[in-house]
Parts: C-alpha cells; sequence; structure tokens
C-alpha cells in the first residue's frame, strides 16, 4: 500500500515552537515496521492511534527527542 508519510521533529527549546517537517511517499504493508525503524535510541517509546479516516498516527520519544510519524493513505 502507498502513503504519504509526514514526520514531524519537535523542537526541544522553550519558547520555540518550530519543528522540522519532512513529507515522503512511502511504499509499505507493515507501518508498525517503517515506525520503529525510527527508535535508533537507546531509550524509546512509541504510541500508535488509528484515526476513523484511515490515518495511522505514530507517537514517538527516541532519547527524550519527541516525533510524530502520520500515514495517509493514498
Amino acid at each position: 500500500m502507498t502513503y504519504e508519510m509526514i514526520r514531524e521533529i519537535f523542537n526541544l527549546c522553550s519558547n520555540n515552537q518550530m519543528r522540522d517537517v519532512f513529507v515522503s511517499e512511502i511504499e509499505t504493508d507493515d507501518t508498525d515496521t517503517v515506525a520503529h525503524s525510527f527508535c535508533t535510541g537507546k531509550d524509546f517509546t512509541i504510541e500508535k492511534e488509528v484515526k476513523d479516516d484511515g490515518v495511522i498516527i505514530y507517537e514517538l520519544t527516541v532519547d527524550g527527542l519527541r516525533q510524530r510519524l502520520s500515514f495517509t493513505p493514498d
């Protein structure tokens, strides 16, 4: 299946609301594996949410860095 994947990396600095945003197209049958590939640190948490419209969202915290991956089916 083809997804548009949006990766947001949140800034940890106080009073700075900016974030890095990367958009790419992904072909996969397993979004869990793709999400876990971003968990390269020693300490990480991952939470998954599937929306009614088919969008899959992963909230990651990897060594204190917060990220969000959103997979929207094409």
